[in-house]
């Protein structure tokens, strides 16, 4: 498993709990910013990460920005991505089960990095179930074609 990473400055204190998190998992991982230099907007890393996921260079997504809402419409933007905003665990549990989210979305403002490590960890052990589940996502997939 390889998981692309990214925030703008308020998703980091986040950023290096989870690096160490999935360090600790022995998941490889692929740091796409915010670096010294870099542009300060969330847009920005949102992209980032939504190409690698698509372009499948990475299995999974993880941004992070202040609510985390921010950066997830951003990369809902891009076809082929199913980005889920999550604050708690049941959250990032069935967003994986139910919706095949394939990146996650987390705020530095609005959760600490103990929820947020468990978070992540749960969002990437957790399998889609498919049956009924697929029928959705293929309607998801409609509607991105259709507009």
């Amino acid at each position: 498993m390889k998981i692309a990473i990214a925030c703008d400055p308020a998703g980091m204190p986040l950023k290096a709990p989870i690096e160490e998190t999935l360090t600790e998992l022995g998941i490889e991982y692929v740091d796409l910013g915010m670096h010294e230099g870099d542009c300060r907007d969330y847009p920005v890393f949102a992209l980032r990460v939504a190409n690698k996921v698509v372009n499948k260079e990475c299995d999974f997504g993880i941004v992070l920005c202040g609510t985390g809402v921010g950066i997830s419409i951003a990369a809902n933007k891009v076809d082929g991505i199913r980005c889920c905003h999550c604050s708690d665990c049941y959250s990032a549990k069935m967003s994986r089960a139910h919706n095949d989210a394939n990146m996650l979305a987390l705020g530095g403002r609005t959760i600490g990095p103990e929820l947020a490590k468990r978070i992540v960890d749960l969002f990437l052990d957790t399998e889609f179930l498919g049956g009924r589940h697929a029928k959705r996502i293929g309607k998801f997939t409609d509607i991105e074609k259709r507009n």
